[in-house]
């Protein structure tokens, strides 16, 4: 089996083998997917992590015969990564392989940040911690497709927070949904419960992290806090309602 390794900062993954194509998700540095096409400039991958498929630029990726398998993240907002000795913003979220803080990925000698700011795995999905993973992102613009802080979008959001701190959580809104335990009532809510929002047709489209039972940190235009109750959100700046809610979910270790 033909593996990939991201050996950008943040790579594009599209819908079609072509730039103009639909972005519907993104690896970040050092992530790694399954190779299932070549075409032209594209390749066609599978990520290892969450199974979502798409094509990303080949020029963003280098092939590989194995994959690295990680425990911590970067956990600053945008930390410094040096690539064959040059400069590389990075974003919370991305992945550390080496503890010498120095991992060789194909033709790319890759060093990471000191390892104190790579550790949010060895932490607890605690309100403490849950509550300083999505602060990195505060201001973050909503980006469809998108999970970093350069831009991401809801469930990108969701999806980033639970890895760093060990849970499992797949790509899409309405795939996050199906898993985890109903909470029946908004007063049962604790940190790190999520909050499931559908639109007039019934389908979910929207996820949030719920920080108690009255607020809720979720990426709608940007990575925000608002306030919430039964209905649903309500715009913390302009008072106006902005989703419906449909659900509350809870997720364990």
């Amino acid at each position: 089996m033909k593996y990939v390794v991201c050996t950008v900062a943040v790579a594009p993954l599209r819908n079609e083998n072509a730039h103009r194509s639909e972005m519907v998700s993104q690896l970040l540095l050092g992530e790694f997917a399954e190779l299932l096409d070549i075409s032209g400039d594209f390749v066609k991958i599978r990520c290892l992590y969450d199974g979502y498929e798409g094509w990303c630029q080949k020029a963003q990726l280098q092939e590989t015969d194995q994959f690295l398998s990680t425990t911590v993240f970067v956990v600053k907002s945008i930390g410094k990564a040096s690539i064959n000795g040059l400069d590389c913003r990075i974003s919370a979220g991305t992945p550390v392989y080496a503890t010498d803080r120095m991992v060789q990925l194909g033709l790319y000698n890759v060093l990471y940040p000191s390892m104190h700011n790579a550790d949010a795995m060895l932490q607890e999905f605690n309100p403490v911690n849950i509550r300083h993973l999505a602060s990195l992102y505060l201001n973050t613009p909503y980006l469809w497709g998108g999970k970093s802080v350069f831009g991401i979008d809801c469930s990108g959001f969701s999806q980033q927070i639970f890895k760093m701190l060990g849970i499992y959580l797949p790509r899409d809104a309405y795939q996050q949904a199906t898993s985890g335990e109903v909470i029946g009532f908004l007063e049962e809510v604790q940190c790190g419960d999520l909050a499931f929002f559908d639109n007039e047709e019934g389908k979910i489209t929207h996820v949030g992290i719920m920080l108690d039972q009255s607020s809720i940190i979720h990426a709608s235009g940007k990575v925000r806090i608002d306030r919430i109750d039964h209905s649903g959100i309500i715009n913390a700046e302009t008072g106006n309602r902005t989703h419906k809610l449909r659900l509350l979910k809870r997720y364990k270790k």
